[in-house]
């Protein structure tokens, strides 16, 4: 089954369904920035309830994980991505330039007992260098969303956005595994053009929820987006 069920919020196409089903039933997108499943059976051990519903619990099992991951049906979808995660099956990667890394610690110190990794990585082939964002994010001791835990791999709106400014701003992203939606949400507040693909349906409502909030929320600082200039007619003499 492809589509089971679809909602959409402003310039946002949520679709609820398996992602290399629907994918061939849509068009082509300008970049695919995601982070998939990375093929490393990642087991959470932290619990803590889910901010929206109260009954998820964001120690799940990311679907997928508990297999290798193929990345090579995204590179049909988009010619640029952004692909978070990918140092997990860096030989499958097909033309990596750069690569982006997000560094969780606070002013460079280790988080002991911390579980996850110190920093993660993402390939893309929007840059020929390799860029660091730090934005400190352990647990409770985080930098931004405090409040807000709802997925066991969930990035920062703020490291998203980040990683959206390295693309063009009239760019249609693409996220096949869109989880708790936060691709969504800074592509709400960058005014970018967003469709995302999730599996779980739990998930899927909450991406739904805060992409809605995200609208009702805009960032007073972030400009919308141009609209094309119409040329002019003139009148016939």
């Amino acid at each position: 089954m492809g589509i089971i069920r679809e909602v959409t919020i402003g310039d946002c196409r949520l679709i609820l369904g398996d992602c290399l089903k629907v994918m061939p039933l849509l068009g082509k997108f300008d970049a695919v920035v995601t982070d998939p499943p990375y093929g490393i059976n990642y087991n959470p051990t932290r619990s803590q309830s889910s901010a929206s519903s109260g009954k998820r619990k964001n120690q799940s099992k990311v679907i997928g994980d508990s297999k290798p991951f193929d990345p090579s049906p995204l590179f049909v979808m988009a010619p640029k991505f952004i692909i978070w995660g990918a140092n997990n099956f860096s030989n499958k990667i097909e033309g990596c330039s750069g690569w982006l890394a997000w560094d969780k610690r606070d002013s460079g110190t280790l988080f002991r007992g911390f579980m996850a990794s110190d920093f993660e990585l993402a390939a893309s082939n929007v840059t020929g260098r390799t860029h660091v964002i730090s934005h400190k994010w352990c647990g409770h001791l985080r930098q931004s969303e405090r409040d807000l835990y709802v997925h066991p791999t969930q990035k920062p709106v703020a490291v998203i956005s980040w990683c959206l400014d390295f693309l063009n701003k009239q760019d249609f992203i693409l996220d096949p595994f869109m989880g708790s939606g936060t691709t969504g949400v800074a592509c709400v507040k960058l005014g970018r053009k967003f469709t995302g693909i999730e599996l779980d349906p739990d998930y899927f409502d909450i991406a739904c929820e805060r992409i809605r909030k995200a609208y009702e929320q805009p960032d007073m600082f972030v400009a919308p987006p141009e609209k094309p200039v119409e040329p002019k007619q003139e009148a016939m003499l």
